[in-house]
C-alpha cells in the first residue's frame, strides 16, 4: 500500500494537468491577443504554435496515464510540458499567461519527478528561461516574478503533501489499532484454548482415577464392609481428589512457567499409575537430557497423563511402558500398553483427549501419532528439541 500511494498521487497530478493545460494555454492565447503589441509571434503563427503545444502535451499526457504509473512516463510528460512552455515564452514572452503556464509546469515537475531528477531539471529550466528572457529583452524582472510565483505555489504544494502525509498517518494508525485489537482477541482465544486443554487433562486424569477407586470402594462395601482393602481404596480416592484439585487450581491460576509440571514428574506419574491400577508401569529415559521450552515440558507431561488416562478407560493391560528419548533434533515420548485382550481404539465420542494431544503437538511444531499395535495401543509425541 505504501508503494502504491505516491504513484497514484502522481497519476492524479498528470490527469489534472491534462485537464488544466488547455485552459492555461487558452489563457496564454487570450493574453497574447489582448496585450499591447510587442516582440513575439502573432496571428496565425501564434495559433499554430499554441495548437502544437496543446497537441504535444496531450499526446504525452495520454501516454503517461494509459498504463501503470511509472517514473519514466511522468518524466517524459513533464519534459514535453517544459519544452512547450519555454517555446511559448520565447514566441510570446509578454503574454500574462506565461507565468501561470511555467509555474504550473514547475509544480508538476516537483510533484511527478523524483527529487534527484526534479532539482537538476528545474535548475536547467531556469537557466534556459534566463537565456530566453535575455534574448527577448525582459531581463531578470520576469524571472523574479516567476520565482516568486514558483515559491508561492511550491509552499501550497508542500502544504498539500503534508496534508496527504497526515491522512496517510491517520490511516496507518487506524490499521495498527485494528491489528492490535485483532492480535489481542487472538491471544485471548489462544489462552482460553490453552486453559481448556489444561483443565481437560487435569480433570480427565484425576476424575477417571477417582471414579475407579470409588467404584472399587463401593463394591468392597457391598461385599464386605470390614474388608481391609476398603480404607486403602478410600485413601487413594481422597489422594486423587486432592491432587486433581491442586492441579486444577494451578491451571486456573495460570502460575509461572517454572510451576508447571514437566518431564521430571514422569517417574512419579508412572509410580502413581502402577499403584492406583495395580499394573506394572515402567519408565525409561534414553539419551542425554537437555533443556526444553516450558510449553514443550508441559506437553510431555500432559500427553503422558492423558495417555495413561486412556489406558485406564479403554484397556486392561498386563503392563504399561513410558519411554522418554532425548534425540538431537527432537524429544520423543512413547506411552504403550500391552493389553491382555484385543486393543480398543478410543472413539471420537470419548472426549477431548486425542484431539487435545494433537493440538498441543501442532502448537509446538511437533507431531503426535496414536494407534493400535499388535499387542495394545501406542501414543507417541515428538516435540522439537
Amino acid at each position: 500500500m505504501q508503494t502504491e500511494e505516491p504513484a497514484l498521487t502522481r497519476l492524479r497530478v498528470v490527469r489534472w494537468m491534462q485537464l488544466l493545460t488547455p485552459l492555461m494555454l487558452a489563457w496564454f492565447g487570450w493574453g497574447a491577443a489582448t496585450a499591447d503589441p510587442g516582440f513575439g509571434l502573432t496571428g496565425r503563427r501564434l495559433i499554430v504554435v499554441l495548437a502544437a503545444a496543446v497537441f504535444v502535451v496531450g499526446v504525452f499526457g495520454r501516454n503517461a496515464t494509459a498504463g501503470p504509473p511509472t517514473g519514466t512516463a511522468h518524466a517524459v510528460f513533464v519534459g514535453a510540458m517544459l519544452v512547450s512552455s519555454v517555446t511559448l515564452v520565447a514566441v510570446q514572452p509578454g503574454g500574462p499567461g506565461s507565468v501561470a503556464v511555467l509555474v504550473a509546469v514547475l509544480c508538476a515537475a516537483t510533484a511527478l519527478m523524483p527529487v534527484r531528477v526534479a532539482v537538476p531539471a528545474l535548475i536547467a529550466a531556469f537557466v534556459v528561461l534566463e537565456m530566453v528572457a535575455t534574448i527577448t529583452g525582459q531581463g531578470f524582472g520576469f524571472l523574479a516574478v516567476l520565482a516568486g510565483f514558483a515559491v508561492l505555489f511550491g509552499l501550497m504544494y508542500l502544504a498539500f503533501r503534508l496534508a496527504e502525509a497526515q491522512r496517510e498517518t491517520k490511516r496507518l494508525l487506524a490499521e495498527l489499532e485494528a491489528g492490535q485489537a485483532a492480535l489481542a482477541e487472538a491471544a485471548g482465544l489462544a489462552e482460553r484454548q490453552r486453559l481448556a486443554r489444561e483443565m481437560h487433562d487435569v480433570l480427565a486424569h484425576s476424575l477417571s482415577g477417582l471414579t475407579l477407586q470409588l467404584e472399587g470402594a463401593r463394591m468392597l462395601v457391598t461385599d464386605d464392609p470390614t474388608d481391609p482393602r476398603l480404607p486403602v481404596a478410600v485413601d487413594r480416592a481422597h489422594h486423587l481428589a486432592r491432587t486433581g484439585l491442586e492441579e486444577a487450581r494451578r491451571a486456573i491460576g495460570m502460575l509461572r512457567d517454572d510451576d508447571l509440571p514437566g518431564p521430571e514428574r514422569l517417574p512419579a506419574l508412572a509410580e502413581q499409575f502402577a499403584r492406583d491400577q495395580a499394573v506394572p508401569c515402567d519408565f525409561t529415559v534414553l539419551g542425554e537430557p537437555h533443556p526444553l521450552a516450558s510449553q514443550a515440558r508441559l506437553a510431555l507431561y500432559r500427553v503422558a497423563q492423558e495417555a495413561l488416562t486412556n489406558v485406564t478407560r479403554h484397556a486392561s493391560p498386563r503392563r504399561v511402558s513410558l519411554r522418554l528419548a532425548y534425540e538431537p533434533t527432537a524429544t520423543r515420548l512413547t506411552v504403550e500398553d500391552f493389553a491382555a485382550g484385543p486393543p480398543v481404539v478410543p472413539s471420537a465420542s470419548d472426549g477431548y483427549g486425542l484431539t487435545g494431544m494433537r493440538e498441543r503437538a501442532e502448537l509446538l511444531g511437533g507431531t503426535l501419532d496414536a494407534g493400535p499395535t499388535g499387542h495394545g495401543f501406542r501414543v507417541e509425541l515428538a516435540v522439537p528439541a
